[in-house]
């Protein structure tokens, strides 16, 4: 594969587990078109036109020819300055690191994440949020969100990737899509009477979370108790980062009873809490290891060697 290939394969790959369904995604491409269309010819060198055949901003190939045959992918949950220098160290000894592959998006790919956020709307309307609520609290939380990476440091790593010619790639939603849509078939599929000790034993029975588990960092029980029922199960694992914490509130009166995410931050909990909505945190790069092996396996399917590092907690299911 090339590193182009790897790239539509993710992008392909995130589409088809998107929760807004083709329909959603076209609707986003079209609303992306149509801004390019209208703007000005003089101020088109700002537009990102990859956002006209990607709708996920926070996965780009950042660095690197795109045409360069891959055989060797050093992959990872967050791959910053350390991670950058390992590749390079491997590649002194010998391993020939073609690309490397982030989770967690870097440079233009981090200061546009807040682009990726209004799926999470959608998710909410599938649960009996309206979707002008959903549109009108993430709107904010969007802009918040902006301002939050605006003075980071963003190109930090890709600048010593730069200067040690290393091929650099993003994969953030694709790979959180993957994993919404594989835990939500399986809750899903759980009894209507199953428990929250009902729903941790199938996730300890998914090998990435098994792995978690071994390392102190597998699924809790962040709200709730053990025997109480789930009732209608919502996983929270994509749209970039974390909502409004004010929307948990709307998904408990709209009939959600546990909510599953990837982590949750204290003022997210206690919201939860007072709105009597359990809450499950799978745990975070384990998750995120789950959604990016779904979709790395078909990388190794066509010869491809992945060396995993920072987080990533590699299972394949080929």
């Amino acid at each position: 594969m090339t590193i182009w290939e790897i790239y539509e394969a993710a992008v392909a790959a995130g589409v088809a587990q998107d929760p807004r369904g083709a329909d959603g995604i076209e609707r986003i491409l079209s609303a992306t078109r149509k801004a390019w269309e209208e703007l000005p010819e003089a101020r088109r060198w700002e537009f990102d036109e990859e956002s006209l055949r990607n709708p996920f901003a926070d996965t780009r190939v950042l660095n690197g020819d795109a045409d360069q045959p891959v055989k060797c992918i050093l992959a990872g949950i967050d791959m910053e300055v350390g991670e950058m220098l390992l590749a390079d160290r491997l590649r002194q000894r010998g391993r020939a690191i073609d690309l490397v592959l982030a989770h967690h998006p870097l440079g233009r790919a981090l200061a546009d994440l807040e682009a990726v956020m209004p799926v999470q709307a959608d998710i909410w309307r599938r649960f009996g949020v309206p979707i002008n609520y959903g549109e009108a609290v993430m709107s904010e939380r969007m802009r918040e969100i902006r301002r939050a990476f605006h003075a980071s440091n963003n190109e930090a790593a890709l600048d010593v990737a730069r200067l040690l010619d290393l091929p650099v790639m993003t994969c953030h939603t694709p790979a959180d899509n993957c994993v919404q849509a594989y835990l939500q078939s399986r809750c899903d599929a759980l009894d209507k009477d199953a428990t929250l000790d009902d729903l941790l034993a199938m996730l300890k029975g998914i090998p990435e979370y098994q792995e978690a588990v071994r390392r102190g960092s597998g699924p809790i029980l962040f709200n709730g108790e053990g025997t109480r029922r789930c009732g209608k199960v919502m996983v929270d694992m994509t749209g970039g980062t974390s909502g409004p914490k004010e929307s948990i509130r709307r998904l408990g009166d709209a009939g959600v009873g546990t909510i599953l995410g990837m982590h949750m931050s204290d003022e997210h909990r206690r919201v939860a809490e007072e709105a009597h909505v359990n809450v499950i945190v799978a745990g975070h790069h384990a998750s995120d290891s789950l959604g990016m092996n779904l979709i790395m396996d078909a990388f190794q399917r066509s010869g491809v060697e992945i060396i995993p590092c920072s987080g990533l907690i590699r299972v394949s299911r080929i």
